[in-house]
């Protein structure tokens, strides 16, 4: 499996210190690879395959993505404007490249780019082809582009729009495309796409599948693979988690047996989201969240009500907390009322 990341911080990595042609004799030799893994995929959402002949004379901008990935979510709204505001000689093309086993389903990423309103090309990445011929190891990632296909410049995680927003506007000019739009967007994101409360987040992401988990609470440790009942502690730590009930661990993801099995996470942050789902479409798992032993309130989050009712359905990303302030270190409980509930990482922002 290849190395992969998410970005957990706003502190994002580019290639802001090579000149803004200095990419382009490493780029000469290895467009035509890249153009050409996207070009060979045949699974492609919102456009018929394209191929290195459809894209040449275009700025093309490839964006590394996975539905459920909060730091991408998060730039998910400069992507659309982007492809809004750009049309002649100008094409976003994002590369699912999944995380979990879930999201190499192609009806789940239709049905989840659908809802997030996605409207450029999407191709499917299952295999990493794309993702290889890249030299990738994150999410999110931008590689822009230029009208030869060459890799001209790179930006490795959220932030630094505007910035990402000129590189496209100097690849245009440089296209020779007239009158290309000058200014940059203006983008008011809400929901999860809102920018991360920064200054106030202090817990990293937290996997509940073994192969990536830390911070397991419940005594005794997880029992790999096999149904198991573990108890939560009577205090919890920040950015450490429990399980308490019947669970399986497995390597993605923590699957819940039997009901009343519980969630337990200490966390400082405005914002926790937590990617869960059920494997059979159409089902739906109640769950109920407490903050500090008490209903949310004000801090419900998008998928749940202020008395800390939900529902779980579709394997995606839930928001369960936006804390209106102030921010302090809290404790969040997650009830599952119904069995076969599968939670596969906490985010925060």
């Amino acid at each position: 499996m290849p190395d992969r990341r998410r970005f957990l911080h706003n502190a994002a990595l580019t290639l802001a210190a090579v000149p803004f042609g200095g990419l382009a004799a490493d780029a000469e030799a290895q467009g035509s690879r890249e153009l050409t893994a996207l070009g060979r995929e045949t699974r492609w959402l919102n456009s018929p395959r394209l191929s290195p002949s459809d894209l040449a004379g275009k700025v093309v901008l490839v964006d590394f993505c996975t539905y459920t990935c909060i730091n991408w979510l998060r730039t998910l709204p400069y992507r659309r404007a982007w492809a809004q505001k750009y049309k002649e000689g100008f094409v976003v093309v994002g590369v699912h490249t999944p995380e979990f086993g879930f999201e190499q389903n192609v009806d789940n990423v239709r049905r989840a780019i659908a809802q997030m309103n996605v409207e450029y090309p999407i191709v499917i990445d299952n295999d990493y082809a794309i993702w290889r011929a890249f030299g990738n190891q994150y999410w999110p990632a931008l590689y822009f582009l230029d009208a030869r296909g060459r890799v001209r410049d790179r930006h490795f995680g959220e932030g630094e729009y505007d910035r990402s927003e000129r590189t496209i506007q100097r690849l245009l000019t440089d296209a020779g495309v007239r009158d290309v739009p000058a200014g940059v967007v203006n983008v008011a994101a809400t929901g999860v796409e809102a920018a991360a409360d920064w200054s106030s987040l202090k817990s990293p992401e937290a996997y509940l599948g073994y192969t990536r988990a830390t911070e397991f609470a419940s005594p005794g440790g997880a029992r790999r693979d096999r149904r198991q009942t573990y108890t939560a502690p009577r205090e919890i730590g920040l950015n450490r988690w429990a399980l308490s009930g019947d669970w399986t661990i497995g390597k993605e993801a923590a699957a819940l047996d039997a009901p009343g099995g519980r969630i337990v996470c200490g966390f400082h942050a405005r914002d926790v989201h937590l990617v869960m789902g059920l494997p059979r479409p159409g089902s739906a798992s109640r769950f109920r969240v407490t903050l500090d032993g008490q209903p949310p309130g004000p801090a419900a989050g998008l998928d749940i009500d202020p008395a800390g009712i939900g529902n779980a359905g579709d394997q995606r990303l839930y928001q369960l907390i936006r804390q209106p302030g102030p921010i302090r270190a809290r404790l969040l409980e997650i009830e599952f009322l119904d069995a076969g509930i599968e939670a596969f990482a906490f985010t925060f922002g």
